[in-house]
């Protein structure tokens, strides 16, 4: 089956690039550092002499700020220790880049397609000490090419949906091949860890989500005015809000201004590529919508925030008594639902998601067990709760928070212990 994938995906390794160019042409890959992807010119490896070298990869901005609280854990093992993190959407380039950019231990490269060519030249560039895939990046050629040259393989936050794993099923023996490369596989859920045993994984521990440790920063870098505005306003959030859900928020909006004049609906796509597009979907509500760029200043008459830039959430869940999580509406979701709730917990917000969040279903039940989250299925539900919340002091819970901190900092200490089997060797 191996030689199959390996051929096919030599064969369409041209189609593969005009894609890539396609989605340059459409905005949607770096203009410029798009050819890391297709090339292999243009890896530019950084390896220093004398120096261990972690490779770790995740696909977008979930993954990749899941393992920020870790790459600064493992950076103290060692003295001599450098980072490689490969990422494929351009969301979480420009999220390294806010979060490592002065640090000269921490290269960032977008990830090549998955072809014989370009893997085994990826390899053979970096030669990394150690690699490391994030949740369910699961990349055949690279894994190969991986245990070829005998690195090290562990995989972090290891997620098999039960969609996946069906899929698996049928290609059984493709699948132990792949799974029992890795060394030790971490699952980000007791339900991916019985299917990571099912397929011959090695070493399957389960510690707990690593996104519990999501890093926060209560710093703000709001304008001095916008920071007054929002302070003397009523305010909730929608974060990490898909296609529909912006429409959703906006029908709530409506609802609580019924009793709440002066609310303020703050919206933060998943993806602020679709901004232009949810702007011009929400002008048919006849409400004063601003999209808020860096440095702009919120206008006194608006009603709904859109902003347009990454990495801003923290910023807005400080002035938050509730917090609705998107990609959790939509029933076509209900087997990749759910963003991760963690950060607007750690700032003592009310969460509300709907009910499909099969991504985060452990972090959830956890948060909904200590009464920070709830499930709701509709605008008009989250509205009446949200107006509610508005009415009430923010449910900043200590002894919730510091039960929610302890058990990140033992996943956490867990999961580095895992590591330093391998780096200290």
């Amino acid at each position: 089956m191996f030689l199959v994938y390996k051929s096919l995906t030599s064969i369409f390794y041209p189609l593969l690039l005009l894609i890539i160019y396609f989605r340059k042409f459409v905005k949607k890959e770096d203009k410029v550092r798009f050819k890391e992807k297709i090339f292999s010119s243009h890896f530019n490896p950084k390896k220093e002499n004398g120096t261990f070298l972690i490779w770790i990869h995740g696909a977008s901005i979930g993954e990749i700020t899941s393992i920020i609280p870790l790459v600064k854990e493992l950076k103290n093992l060692r003295k001599e220790i450098n980072f490689l993190i490969t990422t494929t959407t351009m969301s979480s380039g420009i999220l390294i880049e806010k979060y490592f950019s002065a640090d000269k231990q921490i290269i960032h490269r977008y990830f090549p397609v998955d072809t014989p060519h370009l893997s085994r030249k990826f390899i053979n560039s970096w030669m990394p000490n150690l690699a490391c895939f994030v949740d369910s990046e699961i990349w055949p050629n690279f894994i190969n090419e991986i245990k070829k040259n005998k690195i090290p393989l562990i995989l972090v936050n290891g997620r098999i949906t039960e969609k996946t794993f069906k899929r698996w099923k049928i290609i059984r023996g493709f699948a132990e091949k792949i799974f029992s490369s890795f060394d030790i596989c971490l699952a980000s859920n007791k339900r991916s860890m019985i299917h990571l045993q099912n397929f011959k994984a090695k070493n399957v521990k389960y510690f707990g989500n690593l996104k519990f440790i999501t890093n926060t920063n209560s710093s703000s870098n709001l304008k001095d005015v916008n920071k007054f505005f929002l302070d003397k306003h009523k305010v909730w959030c929608a974060a990490s809000t898909h296609n529909y859900e912006e429409e959703f928020c906006v029908n709530a909006h409506l609802e609580i201004k019924k009793v709440h004049k002066d609310v303020i609906t703050i919206i933060i796509p998943r993806h602020i590529n679709r901004i232009d597009k949810i702007h011009k979907k929400l002008k048919k509500f006849n409400i004063k919508i601003q999209i808020l760029n860096d440095n702009d200043v919120i206008n006194s008459d608006t009603e709904i925030l859109l902003i347009n830039s990454f990495g801003k959430l923290t910023q807005y869940f400080k002035y938050c008594k509730s917090v609705f999580i998107g990609k959790s509406i939509l029933k076509k979701l209900i087997s990749v639902g759910g963003q991760n709730p963690i950060e607007a917990a750690k700032f003592g917000c009310k969460i509300y998601h709907g009910p499909y969040v099969s991504n985060f279903d452990e972090v959830y039940e956890f948060l909904n067990n200590i009464n920070v989250a709830e499930k709701i299925e509709n605008f008009k539900e989250i509205s009446l709760k949200i107006t509610n919340d508005l009415n009430s002091p923010k449910i900043m819970n200590e002894e919730n928070i510091k039960k929610k901190d302890n058990y990140g900092k033992e996943i956490l200490k867990k999961t580095v212990d895992e590591f330093s089997k391998i780096i200290l060797k």
